[in-house]
C-alpha cells in the first residue's frame, strides 16, 4: 500500500460507488445475456439455464464477499494479484497474475470480436470487413482502438462512456423482459429440466466432456442435474466483472466504503436481469430453437417482432463495447501492479502526467489485444476466460481465511461474515464449477499456466522489488518512512 503514494506510480482517485457499480454491470451485462443465455439452454440445460444463471450467481456471490473484504482493507491496484501477494507470497500472486492476463486479455479479444459480428449484422457490411470470416477483422480493431484511447485517458471518462452506453443497453434488456413477457407460452418451460441424454448422440468426444464426469466415471451426459451445472460452468462467463471493479480499487475516492457496495450491488443487479431474461427467452421459444448466435434477437423474430430483434442487436452492440472497454481496464491494473512489483520491467508502470494512467501498459495491451480479435477466431474459449476467473476465485476466497490468521490486526470496513465457512465455500463452490469445464479446457489451462512458470523464473523471479539488493531507490524510499497507507502521505 505504500507503494502506491510513489509520485510517479501514483493513481488518479475519482471514482464513487456509482461509477464502480456502472463499470460492474458495464461489463456483466454483455456477451452473456446476449448469446449464451439461448446456446446453453439448448446443448446443456433447457428451461433449467435459470437454475444455472442462479447456481452461478450464488457462487459468484460468495467470492464477492472475499473480494469486498480485500478491496475495502487493501485498496491497491491488481485484484485479486495483488490480495494473493499480500496473503500467500509473491509466487502464488505470479500465478493469479498470469491466470488474469489470460483471462481478462482473452476475454477483451472475444468479445471485441462478437462486437464486429453484431455490427456486421446490424449495419449489413460486407464479410471482409467485419464479422465472423474476417480476417483481420477491422470492426474488432476499431473497437479495442476506441476503448484504448478512452483508456488511455482516464477512467473516469470512461466510466461516463460506460455510463451512456449501460443506459442503452439495460433498456434494452428490460424492453426483452417486458415485451418478451406477453409471448410467453407455458408449454415450453415442459419439461423444465429435459432428462439427461449421453452426449454420444451428439457426436461429443472425450476432449469436451467435463472433467468432473470424466473423474467419476459418468458417461458424458447433457441436460438433466449434470446439464444444469455444466451449464453454470460455461454460463459463468456472462458474470466475469465484479472482480474487475476489484482492480480499480486505487482509484476510488473512499474504497473502504465504495468498493464493497460497487462490487456487491453491480452484481445483484445482474444476477436479476440474467434470470429474468432465461425465463422469458426460453418461454416464447422452445429451447431447442435457441442454438443460434443471437438467441435473444432470434426469438423475436420467432414471434413476429422483428422492430425487437433490431433494437436487441443495437443494444447488444452498445452492452458488448461496454464490455471491452472495462476488461481492457482491468488488464491494464492488472499489469501495472505486476510492473510496479518488479515481476514485469518496472518501466511500464510509467503513470500519464496529466490523466494520471499507466498510458504505456493501456496502449500495449490494446495493440495486443486488437491483434488477437483481428487474426485469432476466439469464440470457442469462453470457458478458458471461465476456468481462469474461478481460479482466481478458488485463491482470493483462501486468502481471506489467511490473512485473518497472519493480520488480525488490519482495518476492515467490510468483513466477510461466518469466517472461515462461507470463505470455504466459496472455494470449494469454485472448483466445482472448474471442474465441470471440459477437458480440452484444463489441458490448455495447464499449458498456459507452464509457459507462466518458465517466465517467473527466467526474469519475474531476480528482478521482483522483493529480491534482495533489487528494491527501488532505498533513498527516495526513506521520503516515505513513517506514512499511513490508509491516510496517504505525510506532506511534511
Amino acid at each position: 500500500m505504500a507503494e502506491t503514494i510513489e509520485p510517479e506510480h501514483r493513481l488518479k482517485k475519482n471514482l464513487s460507488t456509482l461509477d464502480l457499480i456502472i463499470f460492474g454491470v458495464a461489463v456483466i451485462i454483455g456477451t452473456g445475456i446476449f448469446v449464451l443465455t439461448g446456446r446453453q439452454a439448448a446443448v446443456n440445460a433447457g428451461p433449467a439455464i435459470v437454475i444455472s444463471f442462479v447456481v452461478a450467481g450464488i457462487v459468484c456471490g460468495l467470492a464477492a464477499l472475499c473480494y469486498a473484504e480485500f478491496a475495502s482493507t487493501v485498496p491497491v491496484a491488481g485484484s485479486a494479484y495483488t490480495y494473493s501477494y499480500a496473503t500467500l507470497g509473491e509466487i502464488v500472486a505470479w500465478i493469479i497474475g498470469w491466470d488474469l492476463v489470460l483471462e481478462l486479455g482473452l476475454g477483451a479479444a472475444v468479445v471485441a470480436r462478437g462486437w464486429s459480428a453484431y455490427l456486421a449484422n446490424l449495419l449489413s457490411l460486407p464479410a471482409w470487413v467485419a464479422g465472423e470470416k474476417a480476417i483481420p477483422d477491422f470492426g474488432a480493431i476499431f473497437i479495442v482502438a476506441v476503448c484504448t484511447f478512452l483508456g488511455v485517458l482516464g477512467t473516469k471518462l470512461s466510466s461516463r462512456v460506460s455510463g451512456v452506453l449501460v443506459a442503452i443497453k439495460v433498456a434494452v434488456v428490460l424492453l426483452v423482459i417486458v415485451v418478451g413477457a406477453f409471448f410467453i407460452k407455458f408449454a415450453n418451460y415442459k419439461p423444465f429440466i429435459p432428462p439427461a441424454e449421453p452426449t454420444a448422440q451428439t457426436g461429443a468426444s472425450v476432449w469436451h466432456t467435463p472433467l468432473s464426469q470424466l473423474l467419476l466415471g459418468i458417461e458424458p451426459v447433457h441436460f438433466g442435474i449434470p446439464g444444469i451445472l455444466a451449464a453454470a460452468a460455461i454460463v459463468f462467463f456472462a458474470y466475469i466483472g465484479f472482480d474487475i471493479v476489484a482492480t480499480t480499487a486505487e482509484e476510488v475516492r473512499n474504497p473502504q466504503r465504495d468498493m464493497p457496495r460497487g462490487i456487491i450491488g453491480s452484481l445483484v443487479i445482474c444476477t436479476l436481469l440474467y434470470v429474468l431474461v432465461s425465463l422469458v427467452i426460453t418461454g416464447m421459444v422452445h429451447y431447442t430453437q435457441l442454438a443460434v448466435d443471437a438467441p435473444l434477437a432470434h426469438a423475436f423474430d420467432v414471434v413476429g417482432q422483428p422492430w425487437v430483434a433490431k433494437l436487441i442487436s443495437l443494444g447488444a452492440i452498445c452492452g458488448i463495447t461496454t464490455v471491452v472497454l472495462v476488461l481492457l481496464l482491468g488488464q491494464v491494473r492488472v499489469l501495472f501492479a505486476m510492473s510496479r512489483d518488479g515481476l514485469l520491467p518496472i518501466g511500464m508502470a510509467k503513470v500519464h502526467r496529466t490523466y494520471g494512467t499507466p498510458y504505456l501498459i493501456t496502449i500495449g495491451v490494446g495493440v495486443v489485444i486488437a491483434l488477437l480479435a483481428a487474426f485469432i477466431p476466439l469464440e470457442k474459449l469462453s470457458e478458458l476466460v471461465s476456468i481462469g476467473t474461478l481460479f482466481a476465485f478458488f485463491v482470493v476466497a483462501l486468502g481471506v481465511i489467511v490473512l485473518r490468521k497472519t493480520r488480525p490486526d488490519l482495518p476492515r470496513p467490510f468483513r466477510v461474515p461466518w469466517v472461515p465457512v462461507l470463505p470455504i465455500l466459496a472455494a470449494l463452490a469454485s472448483l466445482w464449477l472448474m471442474l465441470n469445464l471440459p477437458v480440452d479446457t484444463w489441458v490448455r489451462f495447464a499449458v498456459w499456466m507452464l509457459l507462466g512458470f518458465i517466465i517467473y523464473f527466467i526474469y519475474s523471479y531476480h528482478h521482483s522489488r522483493e529480491r534482495p539488493g533489487i528494491r527501488y531507490d532505498r533513498e527516495h524510499a526513506k521520503t516515505y518512512e513513517g506514512t499511513d497507507p490508509y491516510k496517504g502521505p505525510n506532506v511534511e
